[in-house]
């Protein structure tokens, strides 16, 4: 009587355990076997990934850990690197940057030049890098601040906040940029432009007045309600003065939210800051009129017709706000705006 003997490999696999997989390590071996089902059906590498929607780089990674490894090799495991940097300098070295930085508070390029008069041979990146290890363990904890600078105490706002990330823009009037442009076209005569651009339509409301205070940021809010031809939901400001207080409190009676930007930070205001080189450069250096508020008033809203209403925008692909508006929101119909200028 003759015997046959199995393969070894049916016998070891036979004395494994089963294997509880997880479920993304179930979604890999699922595309797993349709990579290789869909090889065998003559498509490329690329064709598969393509059609999977997964690199290849990746499916030939889970694969050869799953020829290494098992199915286990499908889990998903730390990113971590296998070797780590070790820290090169001595403990005493780091309690010396630890006790000048407790004594002094100062920076790594002071820090480095006291540790070398004491003897120590070090340089300025690694003092960095001890100073980041000491915050790291907890063993140097920065006292807390106590501001005396009266420039550095920002007033409390009763109503202006952050702009949330998620903030939606995608009408007319969602969000208004509002700022100051200050003019001097002569020796001793100053002269405050507001100027507000609406973000999605590019529609302008500009006025001029002798002073950018709280007040006349409000008599500016009113005008803006007027002459814009949709209602106006929300007003991004920075962190100025005329922006305070009694314009403050005249956003919140008019239910308007108001949205005020970090310090330096007048990009987030690009729209209107790009509206003030425009409006510098194609009316306040072409004007050659009188310059009192009389005069310059009628001439600055003919302008503003102007821009809205004929002057062409690359921005909104060679049309005008109004014809903007007409095309993608006809509800917001500029006619109405245009009768109180």
């Amino acid at each position: 009587m003759q015997l046959k003997a199995l393969p070894g490999t049916f016998y070891r696999a036979g004395r494994l355990q089963p294997i509880d997989l997880s479920a993304e390590a179930r979604e890999r071996l699922r595309l797993l076997q349709a990579w290789e089902a869909l090889r065998g059906k003559g498509l490329t590498g690329v064709e598969c990934s393509q059609v999977l929607q997964v690199p290849r780089a990746t499916i030939y990674r889970w694969r050869s850990r799953w020829k290494r490894v098992g199915p286990g090799g499908l889990e998903g495991g730390s990113r971590s690197p296998k070797r780590r940097r070790c820290p090169t300098w001595s403990p005493a070295l780091s309690q010396a940057v630890l006790e000048l930085r407790e004594q002094y508070g100062w920076g790594k390029d002071k820090l480095v030049i006291l540790l070398r008069r004491a003897g120590w041979q070090v340089s300025t990146s690694m003092v960095g890098r001890i100073l980041c290890s000491l915050k790291r363990r907890g063993l140097l904890i920065e006292p807390p601040r106590r501001p005396v600078s009266a420039r550095k105490r920002q007033p409390k706002r009763p109503h202006a906040v952050r702009k949330p990330r998620d903030y939606p823009i995608a009408t007319p009037g969602d969000l208004v940029q509002l700022d100051t442009l200050d003019l001097r076209p002569l020796p001793g005569l100053v002269l405050k432009q507001f100027t507000a651009r609406d973000v999605v339509s590019r529609w302008d409301v500009v006025d001029v007045y002798s002073v950018a205070t709280a007040r006349t940021a409000s008599h500016f809010l009113e005008a803006l309600k007027e002459r814009s031809p949709f209602p106006i939901r929300a007003i991004q400001i920075d962190g100025g003065s005329e922006f305070m207080g009694e314009f403050e409190t005249a956003c919140q009676r008019n239910a308007l939210q108001l949205f005020v930007l970090p310090p330096r930070s007048p990009k987030l205001n690009g729209h209107v800051e790009r509206a003030q080189r425009t409006h510098t450069e194609e009316f306040w250096e072409r004007y050659d009129g009188d310059l009192d508020l009389p005069s310059l008033r009628p001439a600055l809203h003919d302008w503003e017709r102007l821009y809205n209403t004929f002057r062409p925008h690359q921005a909104l692909k060679g049309r005008t706000p109004a014809e903007y508006l007409a095309k993608y929101h006809p509800e917001a119909a500029p006619t109405a705006a245009l009768s109180h200028m």
